[in-house]
């Protein structure tokens, strides 16, 4: 395993983020292909063993319930101080909107119970999951920052947002003295790389990490036609967002599985060390050894030149889909 600085922050993170929405109760949220606490505990004890450090989570992921089987799992199995555990929350309710609970309060809130449900006293990176367009940029940052004061987080990171929103998060945390983040959680892989616009570029001039979820498209960029999985079945969130584009990004999910003959590996190792040679940590969900297995294999794969532009060659423009699309009809 190799390992990374978070952008300008000093902890130090494996070059795979374990993805733990794969992880819950599956009663208790929107997931049902999620795998119990045993099932978890196997994946994140035998992640740590092949070098993982870094795990990622949220408070939404199956109700709490990822982020307990989670904290669960790495307090028996590893030290707190050599782990790296990244959380996330969400924006405010339309309830806590209408009983007029602020954006630091929430925050608070939040934090709190995911800590609750880690069994914690701190996180490492506490994630913005998505921006909130109604409630003030101004009250998120100061709600961090003051998170970070109280020292329950480290460093803060966000994800789903566009550049120009982390742009002015970041130069207005600058300015007043307050926590910046340090990382930025996008939709970005092989089928999906609108990232590249203008995202990729600003956190390369500002040192910003980039550790996009959705690395292998809901695993769609590691199977051949024909092959499923529970996931590939159920996941109607993933079937949101890639079905429409399904034809065209067929053709370059093809030459993922043409260039995996070629060198003898797994689609996943293909498609991980492509966006490997781009991003600090992509996270990748794992509810099977094998997905483990292959996400740290990637890490010592190096595709040419060649490789990387006859992967990239078909990629066509792709509309925004899921959050981001959403975010993109409302008004900041």
């Amino acid at each position: 395993m190799e390992y990374m600085n978070l952008g300008k922050s000093d902890l130090k993170v494996s070059r795979i983020c374990m993805g733990c929405m794969g992880f819950g109760d599956a009663a208790a949220g929107q997931h049902s292909w999620t795998l119990d606490e045993a099932q978890s505990r196997e994946i994140i004890k035998h992640g740590l063993d092949l070098g993982i450090n870094f795990y990622d989570t949220a408070i939404v992921y199956q109700n709490g319930t990822s982020e307990q089987y989670v904290g669960r799992a790495l307090k028996d199995f590893a030290k707190r101080d050599d782990v790296v555990i990244a959380t996330k929350f969400t924006p405010r309710t339309q309830e806590e909107i209408d009983a007029g609970v602020s954006g630091q309060k929430h925050i608070e809130t939040y934090l709190n119970q995911s800590l609750t449900n880690l069994g914690m006293d701190y996180v490492d990176l506490y994630i913005y999951h998505m921006w909130d367009y109604h409630t003030p940029m101004e009250e998120i940052m100061e709600g961090l920052h003051s998170a970070v004061k109280a020292g329950k987080v480290r460093y803060i990171g966000i994800s789903n947002c566009y550049a120009w929103q982390l742009a002015k998060a970041n130069f207005y945390a600058r300015e007043h003295n307050l926590t910046e983040f340090v990382s930025i959680q996008g939709h970005y892989n092989l089928i999906a790389r609108e990232e590249e616009r203008e995202m990729a570029p600003f956190c390369a001039d500002q040192n910003i990490a980039m550790t996009p979820y959705s690395a292998l498209a809901g695993g769609r960029l590691s199977k051949r036609p024909g092959e499923t999985s529970k996931r590939l079945e159920q996941d109607a969130y993933a079937k949101f967002k890639y079905d429409a584009t399904a034809e065209a990004d067929g053709k370059i999910i093809a030459r993922v599985a043409e260039l995996a003959d070629k060198r003898g590996v797994s689609m996943t190792e293909i498609s991980l060390a492509w966006l490997l040679a781009k991003v600090t940590a992509p996270v990748v969900g794992a509810t099977k050894f094998s997905h483990v297995d292959g996400a740290v294999k990637a890490v010592d794969l190096e595709l040419t030149q060649d490789e990387n532009d006859y992967l990239e060659e078909l990629y066509v423009p792709h509309a925004l889909v899921g959050v981001m699309a959403q975010n993109g009809k409302q008004k900041a």
